[in-house]
């Protein structure tokens, strides 16, 4: 169905834009996770503690099904089944369920995310928070649009009346690193978050709900729609060291942009210290 917000799609509805079947696609996916959630999951491992549930390959196949029947030529990476189809200068980035360990254990913060890149830019960014039932969508150049208003990021101009958000890796030998910019970002800021969803956070950012977000190990499909929401709703996208960011680095500094120096410098002064033996 297309989406009808005035100067966002302009292609026929007999032909869907990206933009119309990345909303479809995300919606797909976030219908099976409403219906699955609080029930009995069954869960595998792909880490120690990295988990995949029977929801997150379900949400995946609807999403997959969607864009494939509207744009069979195009590849596909997606966090559950990796690449798909050969390579295109149009790339849709997939994550199903961003939030799994949430979801599986009944915690209501998960989204799904849907990205659309052509040739190596990113045009198209959905999320879905699914519970909620909010609708995050950016195509670039057009704005980002919030349950079906514009919307920007926040006012913040320093860290001390920010709130932050960040994520932990899955991977142990990560971990104290992340540990160790946490602490030190707590002291910085008016309040510091860890909600277990990359690209939720990220939304939030883009809509003013937080003032930044970074993440030292992230994967293309947790960022790719919520770099471009942050963007086109006023802020700025980095990698941590402040350069440029691309969909298919593994981390990300983001924020309103007001405070993005700041954050990314204090971010830099936090050094992985040694594990005690």
């Amino acid at each position: 169905m297309p989406y009808n917000n005035g100067s966002m799609s302009s292609q026929p509805r007999s032909q869907p834009s990206p933009l119309d079947v990345a909303i479809e696609a995300a919606q797909a996916g976030a219908r099976i996770l409403r219906r699955g959630f609080g029930q009995t999951q069954r869960i595998s491992h792909k880490g120690l503690v990295n988990l995949v549930t029977e929801q997150d390959r379900r949400s995946e196949r609807a999403i997959l099904q969607v864009i494939t029947s509207h744009f069979p030529d195009h590849a596909i990476l997606s966090e559950e089944s990796g690449r798909h189809g050969a390579p295109s200068e149009h790339r849709w980035i997939v994550d199903p369920l961003d939030g799994t360990t949430n979801y599986a254990h009944g915690y209501p913060i998960f989204c799904v995310s849907v990205a659309y890149e052509r040739a190596g830019q990113l045009e198209v960014g959905v999320i879905v928070d699914v519970l909620r039932r909010d609708l995050f969508v950016a195509q670039r150049g057009k704005g980002t649009i919030f349950n079906g208003r514009p919307a920007s990021v926040s006012s913040a101009t320093t860290l001390i009346e920010s709130m932050l958000a960040t994520g932990f890796p899955y991977e142990r030998e990560r971990m104290q690193l992340a540990l160790d910019q946490f602490s030190h970002m707590a002291y910085l800021t008016q309040a510091l978050r860890r909600a277990g969803a990359a690209a939720l956070s990220l939304a939030y950012v883009a809509v003013g709900r937080l003032d930044g977000f970074w993440e030292a190990t992230i994967s293309p499909w947790d960022c790719a729609a919520g770099a471009l929401l942050i963007q086109e709703a006023g802020g700025t996208v980095t990698l941590l060291d402040g350069s440029p960011y691309y969909v298919d680095a593994h981390e990300i500094a983001a924020s309103n942009g007001r405070i993005h120096p700041a954050l990314v410098a204090e971010i830099g002064k936090a050094k992985a210290t040694p594990r005690p033996t």
